[in-house]
C-alpha cells in the first residue's frame, strides 16, 4: 500500500470520490490527544476519522489533528473539523496547501486553531 510519502501516490478519483486509502493513528503527547489523519477523506472514507475524533473529543480537553499526511479533503472533512471544534479544544496541525485553501475559501481558517506543526499545537 502506498503512503503519503511515496513519490507515486495513487490517490485518484474513483467514481467521483477519493478511494478509501486512509489511516488514523492516535497517541498522547504533552497532555494533548493526537489524531493523525493520513490519506484522502470524503463521504466514503470519513467514518474511521470521525469515530476517532468523536471519541477523542469526549475523553480529552485538547485534541490535535495532524493533517500533514492528508492528500485530499472535501466538505465532509471540513464539516467534521467544525463539529469537533464545538466539542473540544481542537487544534489542526500542519495543514497541507489544499486544506488551507478550503479553510480560507470557507472562512473556517478564522474559526479553527491552525498550527504549523504538531509540536506547536501541543504547547
Amino acid at each position: 500500500m502506498a503512503t503519503a510519502d511515496d513519490d507515486n501516490t495513487p490517490f485518484q478519483q474513483l467514481n467521483g470520490h477519493a478511494p478509501p486509502q486512509t489511516g488514523v493513528i492516535q497517541y498522547e503527547r504533552g497532555g494533548a490527544w493526537i489524531v493523525v489523519a493520513h490519506g484522502a477523506y470524503d463521504l466514503d472514507s470519513i467514518d474511521p476519522l470521525a469515530h476517532a475524533l468523536e471519541t477523542a473529543a469526549a475523553q480529552h480537553t485538547r485534541v490535535v489533528l495532524d493533517t500533514s499526511g492528508l492528500t485530499f479533503a472535501d466538505s465532509t472533512f471540513l464539516n467534521l473539523l467544525l463539529n469537533t471544534h464545538r466539542l473540544t479544544d481542537l487544534r489542526v496541525a500542519a495543514p497541507p496547501p489544499q486544506l488551507l485553501r478550503v479553510l480560507e475559501i470557507t472562512g473556517a481558517d478564522t474559526l479553527l486553531d491552525l498550527r504549523p506543526t504538531v509540536e506547536d499545537a501541543v504547547t
